[in-house]
């Protein structure tokens, strides 16, 4: 019997500054999943102490540390706070030289001898997953053994008595995800803040783990080239209620490659029956599967009869043949992407999709090429730049394609600088490219312009990118130098992105820039009969950019902003726009463009009012493309069924 009960914190920080909570997923299944012990339960006092992007090292060791320290602190790693978790687990041991610092998490998992070479401070380092190894070690902790002795504990590293890193055989997959507990069902993680409230921005699950692919490029917690496993129908239902009893908007789904199983399409019904009962949830957002078979057909049908959003993902990462065959992705049946984009589009349905720019065998121009391909048939593409990630085929054989890196100024990813077949200036380049791309294209600032502009002003979505590319770098007027300098940075910091969005969001000022930009470095380049028509569209994705004002700019000003009356429509809160939209109906035409249906009777100005659902400032300034979406502006036709 331990006496006071042993302390012990879980430590976890998301990605994104935000108002709202990420909510602690891995900490919730290691602390439910722990207190599941009968001694465990009796003797440990465990907390979740989860922080945000924003958080400063300083701040939290103010905040962890303020009383003291615990008997065990354990971190979940990622490439974005290894750093700030290893300078906390070294104070951590400064306060508490017999506490034990455990490190577990995608970034560490199988990487001790690097951990323990950096930070010999961090007692253990957890392989795999990670929920009964943790277990066995608080058990180990409350029998008083020493940090130094743990042999019998499978999936771990640490070093013994002699300083040498002792790594414990792997320990088996866990077979009946059943035996992991419910972070939810247990009360592991708090659903409600002080206020009553749900604090967190969407609810975090998983329905399975593992992937049966082995992308190169990939780790997925060790997961990969593994059969995937799946928890109860009956416990996910139990889940989703919870959830739909707190009115959480999103759920948005930890697995590789939702959509591919049957019982994916039973967890899909199951969240239908539950919003019919509850009016919640009204989104899924997920990683869905990369080979579209029956079972996802079946559920975007099921989801668009019954309302149910989600953003669909092609995650193709590139369409070239030779990289695909340098990624090991020639398994999966991307070819057949267009038929199904097409098919979504017409239905119309939201679709997004994902490249990579820097993989081995890629060029400028291969890139380009796929990308113009792509947003022909999926305006929305994200486009990230190749990360080396621990455990992975580029990590393991980066002499086999000439990989040079770098560790992050903030974080600790590698980032590539050059490889076989692209060189510095070019990486340079399309960094660029892609802080302009992930502006304007993937957050998204322009939606419904793309495809117009292609089909009646021939410009490709590129060519558009890399205008304003030219406008930035050139344009004189005070308003073009914060994007200037964060196309200019965004090469060597990740966080340039952020306020650059939230100023083309929050700012008349940045909205003048990108319509000066358009009249005198667009439209002259569209012919004169369809100016009229490309203006129209360009305007209204202008005007239905959330409302939102960036702090310190005035509220008042010309576009959507919080000022704006509310209204309740559906349950939810929306700014209501009276009146204010006098063109023509821009949805409706670009979809009869999408459809290949007549148009020119759709081009007759009306008068509309828009809705923007409240609350677009706790995804901002993150950069959380899939959630801010939801804050675009519609039409009154969209949310209320008029004419």
């Amino acid at each position: 019997m331990v006496d006071p009960p042993l302390k012990v914190w879980l430590v976890q920080q998301g990605v994104w500054a935000m108002s709202l909570e990420s909510m602690p997923l891995a900490s919730g299944y290691l602390k439910a999943t722990a207190l599941q012990d009968d001694r465990i339960a009796a003797n440990a006092d465990i907390r979740i102490r989860n922080f945000d992007g924003g958080s400063t090292l300083f701040g939290m060791a103010n905040d962890l540390f303020h009383d003291g320290a615990p008997d065990v602190m354990a971190f979940s790693v990622l490439g974005w706070n290894y750093r700030e978790f290893a300078a906390l687990a070294e104070t951590f041991k400064e306060i508490n030289p017999d506490g034990w610092a455990i490190f577990g998490g995608n970034h560490v998992s199988q990487q001790a001898d690097r951990v323990f070479a950096l930070h010999p401070y961090v007692d253990v380092v957890v392989n795999g997953e990670g929920e009964f190894t943790f277990r066995d070690l608080l058990l180990a902790r409350l029998d008083e053994r020493s940090p130094r002795e743990l042999h019998d504990i499978d999936g771990i590293s640490f070093h013994d008595g002699d300083a040498r890193v002792v790594t414990t055989k792997d320990r088996p997959r866990i077979d009946n995800l059943d035996e992991v507990a419910s972070p939810f069902l247990t009360g592991a993680i708090p659903l409600t803040d002080e206020h009553g409230r749900f604090p967190y921005d969407v609810a975090l699950l998983e329905t399975n783990r593992g992937c049966p692919y082995k992308c190169s490029f990939c780790y997925w917690g060790g997961a990969v080239g593994q059969r995937v496993r799946a928890f109860s129908r009956e416990r996910l239902r139990q889940e989703i209620e919870l959830f739909a009893q707190h009115k959480v908007h999103t759920l948005v789904l930890c697995d590789a490659n939702f959509g591919m199983m049957p019982i994916d399409l039973e967890f899909v019904e199951d969240v239908i029956a539950t919003r019919e009962r509850y009016g919640y949830p009204r989104s899924i957002e997920t990683s869905w599967a990369k080979n579209k078979s029956s079972v996802f057909f079946k559920i975007v049908k099921a989801m668009k009869d019954a309302g149910l959003h989600s953003s669909f993902t092609l995650a193709l990462q590139t369409l070239d043949e030779g990289t695909l065959d340098l990624m090991n992705r020639r398994n999966m049946k991307v070819n057949d992407w267009e038929s199904l984009a097409e098919w979504l589009g017409k239905e119309g349905l939201d679709c997004y999709a994902e490249l990579i720019w820097g993989a081995p065998g890629e060029t400028i121009d291969s890139f380009m090429k796929g990308y113009d391909r792509l947003a022909n048939h999926v305006s929305r593409v994200a486009v990230y730049p190749m990360l080396i990630l621990p455990n992975t085929t580029y990590h393991t054989e980066r002499e086999r394609f000439g990989l040079v890196t770098v560790r992050g100024n903030t974080d600790d990813f590698e980032y590539l600088l050059s490889h076989d077949t692209m060189s510095p200036r070019d990486n340079q380049y399309m960094h660029r490219f892609i802080f302009v791309a992930r502006l304007i294209a993937e957050n998204p600032v322009l939606r419904y312009t793309w495809a117009p502009l292609r089909t009646l002003g021939g410009i490709t979505q590129s060519e558009l990118i890399r205008s304003l590319m030219d406008w930035f770098e050139h344009d004189t007027d005070p308003s073009a130098e914060p994007f200037r300098t964060g196309m200019i940075n965004s090469f060597t910091d990740s966080d340039v992105l952020a306020p650059v969005l939230t100023r083309v969001y929050g700012t008349d000022e940045a909205k003048d820039m990108l319509r000066r930009w358009w009249a005198f470095s667009v439209l002259p380049r569209v012919p004169d009969e369809v100016r009229p028509v490309l203006d129209t569209i360009f305007e209204y994705d202008l005007i239905t950019l959330p409302a939102y004002t960036q702090p310190g700019h005035d509220p008042s000003s010309r576009h959507a902003n919080e000022t704006l009356p509310i209204v309740d429509i559906d349950g939810e809160s929306y700014h209501e726009w009276r009146d204010v939209w006098t063109g023509f109906d821009v949805p409706a035409l670009t979809m009869a463009l999408r459809r290949d249906e007549p148009y020119e009777h759709l081009l007759t100005p009306t008068v509309h009012s828009l809705y923007y659902k409240v609350g677009a400032d706790r995804f901002l300034p993150s950069t959380n493309h899939e959630e801010i979406v939801y804050y675009m502006g519609k039409l009154d036709r969209q949310l209320l069924g008029r004419p």
